[in-house]
């Protein structure tokens, strides 16, 4: 959520955000309900402090014995007229919050001006793209083959785009979660949290998913929870409507989840087997930090999550997001993307992002300098690190033996106890 007093002073800011992340401009109405809320508390203050000075002036009469009757019923008027004030004040904040909920965040200066994904900016490229000098299956072909993966039971069991991993497959699965979240824990400082698969909508509101994605999500109306995107969204709030001292600053998490998208509206391409699914599994990472060095902690972020992919060997291009493709909450946003020979192209495996103060304004997440500072909204960042689905197209397709098999990655032996799925 943008500051008020930020749009006030810079509406025409707020209003170019807004064209380039192709949102709908609300910031005069915004304005106007603002102006309006600022009308009505001045006035309701001035009738209030108009009622404590008569109630008070009222008592001194009584006392006397003189008569109150028309300052009683002055005030009563005056007290009918601030319930009408307070109700307009509560109708017109209402309005106010919706709005404001549905601002997106402003692109940094960094951040290319574009469109859509064409004109995002290819930043680095890692490993080599393989030659094969035999004919290449897809991941779909190879794990029906190896009996690894099975879409068609999955979608018996529940519906497409839920996918069954069977025998080494399940494992394999198993080991790229637990490789992730070792390398994060042990080498890159992160600290573990294993969060609920299911939150609230105050939960969802804070980092961003409602209102604006909501009809993406699975939603369980007895209940009302929602069942997580990714673990960005429970682990993002640990800290919601709490004051956090410098000292702790950065928290890094990391937390492994499944993830559950209903994709509304986005069905139609890369709908082949783990390409698009409703149901996958990820390692995030989650950082609280300082304004000053959100930056230098996004880079961090992204180093941490490339690692993954390097010590996997698998061939990787890290891409910055235009203003056009970037998400509604992100200031700043590197994709990762893996090479699926098959498929010919970059698949995303990984997003990072820093929201700067957005999310935080939201979950009321602040810190203090010290004792005698006044509390400082922190800096949000979340990245895959990675999601299980692209990545394990990419690990079947290029590890990919002539005979029909995979090799598995060496940095992944001890964790399946097999080196060869066949």
């Amino acid at each position: 959520m943008l500051d008020l007093k930020f749009i006030r002073e810079n509406p025409e800011v707020v209003k170019n955000a807004i064209r380039l992340k192709g949102d709908r401009d609300t910031v005069d109405e915004i304005l106007k309900l603002d102006e309006r809320r600022r009308e009505l508390i001045k006035k309701g203050d001035a009738l209030k402090a108009r009622r404590n000075d008569v109630t008070e002036e009222i008592a001194n009469l009584k006392k006397q014995g003189k008569d109150a009757t028309d300052l009683i019923e002055e005030m009563r008027k005056v007290s009918d007229e601030i319930k009408s004030i307070d109700a307009e004040l509560k109708k017109v904040e209402t309005e106010l919050e919706n709005l404001l909920l549905w601002l997106p965040n402003i692109p940094h200066s960094s951040v290319p001006v574009g469109k859509d994904a064409n004109d995002n900016v290819v930043v680095r490229m890692w490993g080599e793209i393989p030659e094969f000098d035999f004919e290449i299956k897809d991941h779909l072909t190879l794990g029906k083959k190896l009996g690894i993966i099975d879409f068609e039971r999955g979608a018996k069991l529940t519906g497409s785009g839920f996918p069954l991993y069977i025998g080494k497959g399940a494992t394999l699965e198993r080991a790229l979660i637990n490789f992730m979240l070792d390398l994060h824990i042990q080498k890159h400082g992160y600290t573990e949290v294993f969060p609920p698969f299911l939150v609230n909508e105050a939960s969802m509101r804070g980092t961003g998913q409602i209102p604006k994605l909501k009809d993406d999500m699975y939603y369980c109306p007895e209940d009302d929870l929602y069942l997580i995107p990714t673990a960005e969204v429970p682990v993002t709030n640990i800290h919601r409507d709490e004051i956090l001292d410098i000292s702790e600053l950065p928290k890094k998490y990391v937390a492994y989840s499944a993830c559950f998208r209903r994709e509304a509206g986005s069905w139609g391409r890369e709908t082949k087997g783990f390409l698009r699914v409703h149901q996958f599994n990820k390692v995030e990472l989650v950082k609280f930090t300082t304004p000053e060095t959100s930056y230098d902690e996004l880079e961090s972020l992204v180093r941490d999550a490339e690692e993954v992919l390097q010590l996997l060997n698998i061939p990787y291009r890290v891409v910055l997001l235009c203003t056009g493709d970037m998400s509604f909450a992100s200031a700043k946003t590197y994709d990762i993307e893996v090479w699926s020979p098959a498929e010919k192209k970059w698949l995303e495996a990984s997003s990072c992002s820093n929201f700067e103060d957005f999310q935080a304004r939201r979950m009321n997440v602040r810190f203090r300098r010290d004792r005698k500072s006044k509390p400082e909204f922190v800096h949000t960042l979340n990245g895959s690190g990675l999601a299980t689905s692209r990545l394990m197209v990419a690990l079947l397709e290029n590890y990919q033996t002539p005979e029909g098999k995979v090799i598995v990655p060496k940095v992944l032996h001890k964790y399946t106890g097999f080196t060869i799925i066949e």
